[in-house]
């Protein structure tokens, strides 16, 4: 079975990183289709999975565009659609993983008569897309997608809630190989020389710079938090957000808390830097789908405080294997994460049940052979319609 992948971005997030995961199973028998070329396309090359990227303008429609803008960039659109359609002649499948790789791959499934299949890992919801940008979704995925793949329950949930048709969609978690992450040797002592990191309880946060990723919700617990407390922020703003960094920043100074929390920027050596830390804290303001960094931080043996909202209730038990704030309350969460300091062997005891169950639960391997297994089924059904 051959599969086009299509997807929109060149930046590497929790989306890329998890298609990487799928794509490396139909290496021989596959294809990724970028719309703009970036770090994804390098990431995939080192992964020996075949990419192309389309040169073409960047994209102007965004998650908050309304009709206007969105009618406006079906021109920029239709030379996507072409190179799609002449290619995907000699695929099986077409396999869409973000909301701009659908519009294209809807069209372009018409058109080349060849199934579509949508991997839905957002929340379809006001907090996160303009009613346009719902609607469109919505109605692409009932009319062109043969199957649509949601990367957690909430996100099937408000698929549905949002109009789409329950029988079209299953959920399929997102899939790890745990021994990427484990048995990492820790950093401390490297991070210490380089970012000038004191020695105390390291605190790690791990996303994309971005407003709802809430960044400065971890920065705002940190007043409450004694001096041992020290924030490690990982990553970089990918989509335009650089205000954002400048605000966390100006908040830092506010407090008085610069030299407290570290600026890591992007890294690819998150697991030995997760090891390295004695929590991981996850800080989405809004619902989050899935949850990527939670799983990872699990595999590689580090307590998680999480927010209690969207696919993240999922992926851990209160208590067992983790700890669930309330989302946007730094107060809440200064006070979880104060808990966790002063109780070191109720943490070990906690990151090892995580990891046991994160293991066994999202196994990267089981999420690909179910993929597999589904794409074959609707393939078959289209062929035999």
């Amino acid at each position: 079975m051959k599969v086009l992948f299509l997807d929109q971005s060149g930046q590497l997030g929790g989306a890329e990183l998890s298609l990487t995961d799928v794509a490396k199973h139909f290496r021989d028998q596959g294809l990724v289709y970028l719309f703009e070329d970036g770090p994804f396309a390098a990431k995939l090359t080192a992964e020996r999975v075949p990419c192309k990227v389309l040169q073409r303008p960047r994209l102007s429609i965004s998650k908050d565009s309304g009709l206007l803008q969105g009618l406006l960039s079906i021109r920029q659109l239709l030379p996507l659609v072409g190179e799609v359609v002449k290619t995907a002649q000699t695929y099986d499948v077409i396999y869409a993983n973000t909301q701009k790789a659908l519009v294209v791959g809807a069209i372009a499934s018409i058109l080349a008569r060849k199934p579509l299949v949508y991997h839905l890992r957002d929340i379809l919801s006001a907090e996160h897309f303009s009613q346009m940008n719902r609607r469109v979704a919505i109605t692409l995925a009932n009319m062109c997608a043969t199957l649509v793949i949601a990367n957690s329950q909430a996100t099937r949930q408000a698929f549905m809630d949002a109009g789409g048709s329950p029988q079209r969609i299953k959920v399929v978690y997102n899939g790890f190989e745990p021994d990427q992450y484990q048995g990492q040797p820790p950093l401390r002592t490297v991070l210490q020389q380089q970012h000038a990191i004191q020695e105390g309880f390291w605190i790690g946060h791990f996303s994309r710079f971005s407003p709802w990723k809430g960044q400065h919700v971890l920065v705002d617990a940190l007043q409450y938090l004694g001096e041992e407390a020290q924030v490690l922020l990982v990553g970089k703003a990918l989509f335009g957000e650089d205000d954002y960094v400048q605000f966390l920043q100006a908040k830092m100074q506010d407090y008085g808390l610069q030299d407290r929390v570290h600026f890591l920027g992007f890294r690819s050596d998150i697991p030995a830097l997760m090891a390295s830390c004695d929590l991981v804290a996850h800080t989405s303001t809004s619902p989050e789908p899935f949850g990527r960094v939670i799983i990872e931080a699990m595999l590689a043996g580090c307590p998680v405080v999480a927010a209690k909202a969207g696919g993240v209730t999922e992926l851990i038990e209160h208590g067992k294997t983790g700890w669930l704030c309330p989302p946007n309350n730094p107060q809440k969460l200064a006070q979880m994460i104060g808990e966790c300091q002063r109780q070191p062997q109720l943490r070990q005891q906690i990151a090892d049940q995580a990891r046991v169950q994160a293991s066994q639960t999202f196994s990267l391997e089981h999420t690909n052979q179910t993929i597999s297994g589904l794409l074959q089924q609707h393939v078959r059904r289209s062929t035999s319609s």
